[in-house]
């Protein structure tokens, strides 16, 4: 009973000398027992016994509160490969679960919505677009800017307008989403796979400066360079585009993810010819779904925004010459991103107070360390996530995630580096030095955690305290 009182979830597991399990007991199980004659000295062995309810480790979230629903009860044990127990579930932690980056919007986004409806721009046009575009510019530093359905309609079109093709190879950071690299595969064109830095996890100027050096003495220079900036933090872009100057290859910025940072007090997507954003739902800002293309170059994005109208030649019928898309956003998503973009600071400032909290809950932790801001970055930190030190942590991220997932908390590995994607199998890879990758091991160690900016303190200290329970169960 003592143990049942202390405990937020009224569940008692029992197990043998051996850690194997015997039963479950609930406050119910003493109560009943209390009333059927039993006394708080009568051993657990001598209550009538009951098979208790257990689940495997990985079993989803979905199927654990389907299966406590079904049985009309609060919790269930996990047990692993042995049949050992683990972990115990909660019904209440899945019926909250805290999500790693949902959408944060108010109020304005419905009534720009509405407005739209109001005056009947639902087409890929109208006053909403326009004035997205126009505030696009501001935030990002730009002379012109393009609003599309999605970021990976961005990059395609940027190789497009640089005349990349099926002889061409394009650069492209390896520690990133598959996004980064599609379009390049779109147009036939070779990506050449550089390794990240071990601080900030971007691309490796190491790497890149090793591999333009060799490409250049084979006269087989690259079409572009694609630099991600990984989580929200920047690419030590001084460094890349010195080297790209000195080799005369335009920079296509994929800042998909850092919308918001800086780098030398310059906005994150202002460094390179080209650069793209993203406005998934799980970005800093979102549109639903949507991207933008931004140069200083405005023949570039005029390109660019002919060929996400499917091309149409000047002409006064319906005339096409060329290969093209439909990639433009609608007036009612860029009215949504109109309102996004002005809570841009706060957003930021938001995701960075949660990352100051984990860095400050985890200072005690040995075995735990951080994603790196570049010398002259200023990250959003989209995402927060850890490195786990194999040396002082022996689970595996995975471990860590499934065990977080039982309780309640999604949590995603980090991105698996494109070297090691089975689409990328016979690439050229060109590691942070030639005796070491840096990609695959923060793959195998990392694990992104919930960063919304509109995670409440006490579900981060929620995420906080599981975290650091599973550390000290070793």
């Amino acid at each position: 009973m003592r143990s049942l009182d202390r405990s937020v979830i009224k569940l008692c597991v029992v197990t043998a000398e051996t850690g194997s399990l015997v039963r479950t007991l609930t406050d119910g199980d003493v109560r009943r027992a209390l009333l059927g004659g039993a006394t708080l000295d009568t051993p657990v062995a001598a209550l009538p016994s009951k098979e208790p309810i257990t689940f495997p480790e990985g079993t989803s979230s979905a199927e654990l509160l389907q299966a406590m629903r079904s049985h009309s009860i609060n919790a269930v044990v996990i047990v692993d490969s042995a049949g050992m127990p683990v972990d115990v579930v909660a019904k209440s932690a899945l019926e909250n679960l805290i999500l790693l980056s949902p959408p944060h919007m108010g109020t304005a986004e419905v009534a720009l919505v509405q407005q739209a409806f109001d005056e009947n721009w639902v087409a890929p046009a109208g006053p909403h677009l326009a004035r997205f575009e126009e505030d696009l510019k501001a935030v990002s530093s730009r002379s012109h800017a393009l609003a599309l359905s999605s970021g990976s309609a961005g990059l395609h079109l940027a190789l497009r307008v640089l005349g990349v093709g099926a002889e061409d190879s394009v650069y492209v950071s390896d520690l990133t989403f598959i996004a980064s690299l599609q379009p390049i595969l779109y147009e036939g064109a070779t990506p050449v796979l550089i390794d990240a830095e071990p601080t900030g996890w971007n691309m490796s100027p190491a790497a890149l400066g090793r591999r333009l050096e060799m490409d250049a003495a084979r006269g087989r220079l690259p079409a572009a360079i694609i630099v991600v900036h990984l989580y929200g933090q920047s690419a030590d872009m001084d460094a890349i585009v010195a080297l790209a100057e000195t080799y005369g290859v335009p920079i296509i910025e994929d800042a998909a993810e850092s919308l918001g940072a800086t780098y030398r007090n310059r906005p994150s997507g202002s460094h390179g010819l080209l650069s793209v954003y993203s406005f998934n739902g799980n970005k800093i800002i979102t549109t639903s779904g949507g991207g933008a293309l931004v140069s200083d170059r405005g023949d570039l994005i005029e390109m660019a925004r002919n060929l996400s109208q499917q091309g149409r030649d000047n002409a006064e019928h319906y005339q096409h010459s060329q290969i093209a898309y439909n990639y433009r956003m609608s007036n009612i998503l860029a009215g949504i991103g109109i309102a996004q973009l002005g809570h841009l600071p706060d957003r930021v400032a938001s995701r960075r107070a949660v990352f100051a909290r984990y860095e400050e809950g985890f200072r005690d932790v040995p075995g735990i360390r951080f994603q790196g801001d570049v010398a002259g970055g200023h990250g959003t930190r989209w995402l927060t996530v850890i490195d786990l030190d194999p040396d002082r942590i022996a689970r595996h991220p995975y471990q860590f995630m499934r065990r977080l997932r039982s309780h309640g908390i999604e949590t995603r590995p980090a991105w698996k580096p494109m070297h090691m994607q089975p689409l990328c199998h016979g690439m050229d890879f060109v590691p942070h030095a030639p005796d070491m990758a840096v990609s695959s091991g923060l793959f195998l160690r990392s694990l992104c955690l919930p960063s919304g900016s509109s995670l409440s303190m006490s579900d981060q200290d929620r995420i906080i305290e599981a975290v650091r329970q599973i550390v000290a169960e070793e």
